[in-house]
């Protein structure tokens, strides 16, 4: 009977680095999503993706850079809203960005890592830091250069305060009735408001 492989320690071989990185940010996004940032640990993370530590340093760094990677990777879809600006006239961007950004949280694959950042980011000033920066850097000023507008950058994070909230509501707290709300009401409720802020005087 054979002996058992132990685990090896330093990088993988190039062809396994792909699978081990994505490995540790799948570890670390459950991790941060049942322990909340605090007290998570890139040893924990390690543990749970089966790797040494000194891998998860190798691949993202400090325990900041490994959350600020798992936030990138679950907000991903979203990073998509700026293209959904362009997709039409500036008189119905606000249904539009409604609907994506609705649309994000309505679906459960897309919807469920999300989720994790988010109550990461509500609880801990470091966490809220990456998720703010990359939201801003990342999507509010991206949609916002694609408003010929004045004051675009604060129109969208008007808008962008809305829509949060509005999902924060839906999806995180689930305040009823809005929780159970059939979607298209709520979409022909917020869109003019999201319109109002992005183009309005």
């Amino acid at each position: 009977m054979s002996e058992p492989t132990a685990r090896r320690r330093g990088r993988p071989p190039r062809a396994e680095s792909g699978d081990t990185r994505d490995r540790i940010l799948g570890a670390a996004r459950e991790e941060f999503s049942e322990r909340g940032y605090e007290k998570t640990s890139v040893r924990g993370i390690a543990k749970a993706a089966g790797v040494d530590s000194a891998l998860v340093h190798h691949y993202f760094g400090t325990k900041e850079q490994v959350f600020e990677a798992a936030v990138a990777v679950a907000f991903a879809p979203a990073l998509a809203a700026p293209d959904a600006i362009a997709e039409g006239p500036l008189d119905s961007v606000g249904e539009r960005l409604t609907r994506f950004v609705l649309g994000v949280w309505e679906n459960p694959a897309t919807r469920t890592p999300l989720l994790a950042i988010v109550r990461s980011a509500v609880n801990n000033d470091t966490a809220a830091a990456v998720f703010r920066r990359l939201i801003a850097a990342q999507l509010l000023r991206r949609i916002a250069g694609r408003l010929e507008v004045p004051d675009a950058e604060l129109r969208v994070e008007l808008a962008a305060a809305q829509l949060v909230g509005t999902a924060m509501l839906r999806y995180v707290i689930k305040v009823e009735p809005l929780a159970s709300a059939d979607l298209e009401r709520i979409v022909a409720r917020l869109a003019p408001v999201v319109q109002g802020h992005l183009t309005g005087e």
